[in-house]
């Protein structure tokens, strides 16, 4: 039954990194792309937070940790704030900084939660060249924490989608 349960969580995280980066591998050849990432740099005003690695064990959980600071991925489908329509505003988990408003969320089908555009100046993005393919990474802009990918592949006005992990992530919510 191991056996099983394992070989079925492994074909569904391929099954979803494929859905959700396939499409990622001849973004950097799009020139709406490469000036989308120069206009998304680190914002000068934004304080650094730096920490050791164990001065983030000590605050992050294991998940949050191998997500954050190891540049890891969730389970697609089964997270948090992937069919979340709650409004408000979501920050970075390791430092608290405001990276996405719930307006510019959507349902991608990616599996995990899908932004067409992160707020201005709170996120950093640098090449990604693992598991054989190029992808642009998302970053906080305050503590250089991995939320996840951008593609290509968004609705309008941006065009873009931020693909986030959940545990990189918490909603605020907007107070009536």
């Amino acid at each position: 039954m191991k056996e099983r349960f394992f070989l079925y969580t492994f074909m569904v995280m391929i099954i979803g990194v494929h859905a959700g980066c396939e499409q990622g591998k001849s973004y950097y050849a799009h020139s709406t792309f490469e000036n989308h990432e120069a206009s998304h740099r680190q914002n000068s005003s934004i304080d650094k937070v730096v920490k050791s690695d164990d001065e983030w064990k000590e605050i992050l959980t294991s998940s949050e940790y191998r997500i954050l600071r190891n540049g890891g991925t969730e389970f697609p489908i089964v997270n948090e704030y992937n069919k979340t329509t709650t409004k408000g505003i979501y920050h970075c988990a390791a430092c608290d900084l405001p990276i996405f408003d719930s307006e510019t969320k959507y349902d991608s089908g990616s599996g995990w939660p899908a932004f067409y555009a992160p707020l201005e100046g709170n996120i950093i993005t640098k090449a990604d060249n693992s598991f054989f393919m190029q992808r642009t990474e998302v970053l906080c802009a305050r503590c250089d924490s991995h939320l996840g990918h951008v593609f290509e592949d968004g609705p309008e006005p941006t065009g873009l989608r931020y693909c986030i992990n959940s545990v990189a992530m918490n909603l605020q919510e907007e107070q009536n």
